[in-house]
């Protein structure tokens, strides 16, 4: 579950990273990407623990607000699947090999 949440988070932060403060990049960059834990980034900024807790979990609250309203992490995914499928679909057909080059320019777009 853990697991599950921390890929779900990376994710809509690289989707949403520029919608927040340079502060809230900060924190979640070292908490979800580098691994610090809440007191190692508190000793970073000289601010509380509890300080950074509440930074991170508004922040993740902020981070599924606008995944409700663009949907951009969700559509992603969608995505993904569809393509599988295309690749799934086509891989006896001819014209495989052009319509892989298509995909393939498809997926560079995320």
């Amino acid at each position: 579950m853990m697991l599950e949440k921390t890929t779900r988070l990376n994710y809509l932060l690289d989707f949403y990273q520029p919608l927040l403060t340079p502060k809230q990049r900060s924190y979640m960059s070292l908490y979800y990407l580098d691994d610090y834990s809440l007191g190692e980034i508190a000793d970073e900024y000289s601010v509380s623990r509890q300080a950074v807790y509440d930074n991170i979990k508004r922040t993740e609250a902020m981070l599924e607000q606008y995944e409700e309203k663009l949907l951009l992490f969700q559509k992603f995914q969608k995505r993904k699947i569809i393509t599988k499928q295309l690749k799934q679909v086509f891989s006896e057909s001819e014209g495989y090999t052009e319509f892989l080059q298509l995909v393939d320019e498809l997926e560079k777009l995320d």
